[in-house]
């Protein structure tokens, strides 16, 4: 069962070269090789998460080197949640985006650059769960920045390549804080390996420990994007494609915080920075819903929702109790899932609409009923409504805080419990602007908008909708299902389809299904984070398995 550990890693990293190799001349089958990938990557998590739970955790030295000199991977409960639930929604967002058809639109470049980019940004995701030292772990990174910066800016536009390139400022940056901290790791302690850290930084001074520790916190933390650490989210994450932005946003912040988890508890027992953690959750939750509260346009609202509620994680790990580590696990798996979906479902709207912007919006309740269901649910859920995931995630992290009764732990029940109307509200101020309320003027366009002139710097509203050639004014005239309309709205240059593309539906479909089934199956998701939290806790397991003692 070990030798399955590395697999997920190095599955989509030779998919990466068959999808190079064949790239827009044989595009079916590109794609065929993407599905399949993320499929066997999915099986194989599920295999490595039930074997983790029922064997305890999973590792391999690559190489056969020991450790310090070889590369460990370790797979436990925590990495295996983190591997199944990654996977399904990465597979979710790639059928999203061939239904979108965004590969087949890239004429600008020579190569068919999303499956190659989006294979090494899964592989990276992989890596960083499965990493047992902080050098491979800081290799993941740095695959997945290289990943993102070319997702981030398909398609070249202005908008996206200032995004992209504060992006990678931001993220050079704290490559460049987590190579400092593993360089004074390594000259402390001599090795990175995570199992052998255990041992050693409790031999260190506690000054030295406590550096370690908050560059290492500083890093994870701009990763997650944590406030004050996350003005950046917000201006680089809506530029980019849907399926991009989805699985940036449900993703990659987690990593983060996974990485926070791990160190936390394998690294730096005993809990010595709880209250500054808990004072940045708090933080993170007001400062980041009250900044949604202000926006109107859709993906930026969800961005700072996204800043929001991170803090719930970092509330978890900073209360570090049994209880709140298995909250906060429970979060991190419904709010990949939710999170997603709710960007999924805002890319189909601007398809549908032509636009993200809420004051420019209405009627799609009745013009879009699927569409609708499609953001109530994940909508209801991030808002923590009973008996949905994130009513669960958010009730054991608040009954850990009471049952802990220090200060800080009472300010974050309260700051939680504010935080979740004020979501409530939030959603439903989308409900009302872009779905219940009548359609605006200058509105209506059948089916889904393709392309658009959504990405340049003109926000000019208004106009009506125009079917070029056919001298119709104010209506789109009804085509073929499937048939490209060229049409403008507000002004911007559209292309449109009679429906939204089924592919898109489905695959939106699958992660709203996914945010339900930790519903339905409440009992045993609690009861393996309550197992993962105690696992992480003891760190023997960890150890044992990695050094063999």
């Amino acid at each position: 069962m070990n030798a399955l550990v590395p697999l997920p890693v190095l599955l989509p990293l030779c998919a990466t070269g068959l999808s190079l190799a064949f790239g827009t001349r044989l595009g079916r089958f590109q794609r065929f090789i993407s599905v399949a990938v993320l499929s066997a990557v999915l099986a194989l998590s599920v295999i490595l998460m039930i074997a983790a739970d029922r064997q305890g955790p999973l590792s391999v030295h690559l190489g056969d080197f020991a450790p310090p000199l070889g590369i460990t991977l370790v797979a436990d409960r925590l990495s295996g949640l983190m591997l199944t639930v990654s996977s399904a929604i990465t597979l979710c967002v790639l059928v999203y985006s061939l239904g979108q058809g965004m590969t087949d639109r890239d004429k600008e470049t020579p190569l068919a650059v999303f499956h190659p980019a989006y294979l090494i940004l899964v592989a990276g995701v992989s890596c960083t769960f499965l990493s047992g030292d902080l050098v491979n772990l800081f290799v993941g990174f740095e695959i997945m920045l290289v990943a993102s910066f070319v997702l981030l800016t398909l398609g070249g536009t202005g908008p996206r390549m200032r995004a992209g390139s504060t992006y990678v400022i931001i993220s050079l940056f704290s490559s460049m804080l987590f190579l400092t901290a593993i360089a004074m790791t390594y000259a402390a302690t001599g090795t990175a390996n995570f199992a052998q850290l255990a041992g050693r930084l409790a031999d260190l001074p506690i000054g030295v420990q406590t550096l370690i520790q908050a560059l290492l916190l500083t890093v994870f933390a701009i990763k997650a994007a944590v406030f004050p650490l996350a003005a950046w989210l917000p201006d680089s994450y809506p530029t980019a494609p849907a399926p991009v932005t989805a699985v940036f946003a449900g993703l990659l912040t987690k990593v983060g915080v996974y990485c926070m988890l791990r160190t936390e508890t394998l690294l730096f027992p005993g809990n010595r920075i709880g209250d500054l953690l808990m004072a940045i959750a708090l933080a993170s939750m007001v400062i980041g819903i009250l900044g949604a509260v202000a926006q109107t346009d859709l993906k930026r609202l969800l961005s700072f929702t996204l800043i929001s509620h991170i803090g719930y994680m970092v509330f978890g790990i900073g209360l570090a109790t049994r209880e709140a580590y298995g909250g906060a696990i429970v979060y991190v798996a419904h709010h990949i899932t939710v999170q997603t979906t709710l960007f999924l479902v805002a890319g189909l709207i601007e398809r549908r609409g032509g636009t993200t912007e809420l004051t420019r919006l209405g009627g799609l309740t009745r013009a879009a009923p699927m569409l609708a269901v499609l953001f109530f649910v994940p909508a209801m859920n991030l808002a923590g409504i009973p008996p949905l995931s994130g009513f669960i995630g958010k009730l054991g992290l608040m009954r850990a805080g009471v049952a802990d009764g220090g200060g800080w732990a009472w300010l974050l029940v309260a700051g939680s419990a504010a935080t979740s109307l004020l979501t409530l509200y939030v959603v439903a101020k989308v409900w009302n602007l872009a779905f219940w309320r009548a359609a605006p003027p200058g509105q209506a366009v059948a089916g889904t908008v393709l392309e658009s002139g959504d990405d340049s710097d003109d926000d000019t509203d208004a106009g009506p909708d125009r079917i070029h050639g056919t001298g119709d004014e104010g209506v789109a005239t009804p085509r073929p299902a499937g048939e490209a309309v060229a049409a403008t709205l507000h002004e911007r240059a559209v292309i449109t389809t009679v429906r939204l593309p089924r592919p898109m539906i489905a695959a939106t479909a699958a992660t709203v299904a996914i945010g339900l089934a930790f519903t339905v199956f409440a009992g045993p998701l609690t009861a393996f984070t309550d197992r993962t939290a105690a696992e992480i806790l003891r760190r023997t397991p960890y150890v044992q398995e990695v050094l063999g003692r």
